[in-house]
């Protein structure tokens, strides 16, 4: 059985949201985790990012990838 590690950190929900979708599609299995806590009212957030992605190390490679294409995009939309 792989081990399961933290593959990356998150930078807000919607890329959590897709990046999640992507990987179903792909049937990538994964977690995504979120560093808010309600009792400090997600003041981790900022010092963290918003949350991260866990999966096999067998998956790794293939998320930072799509990870990497989420964000390539992101930068076309904004520019």
């Amino acid at each position: 059985m792989e081990e399961i590690v933290k593959v990356a950190i998150l930078e807000n929900e919607i890329e959590a949201k897709l990046l999640s979708s992507l990987l179903k599609e792909y049937k990538i299995p994964h977690c995504i985790g979120t560093y808010h806590d309600a009792a400090y009212d997600g003041i981790f957030q900022p010092q963290k990012g918003w949350g991260f992605v866990e999966a096999s190390t067998y998956y790794k490679s293939q998320i930072l990838d799509i990870l990497s294409d989420i964000r390539k995009a992101a930068i076309d939309i904004e520019e």
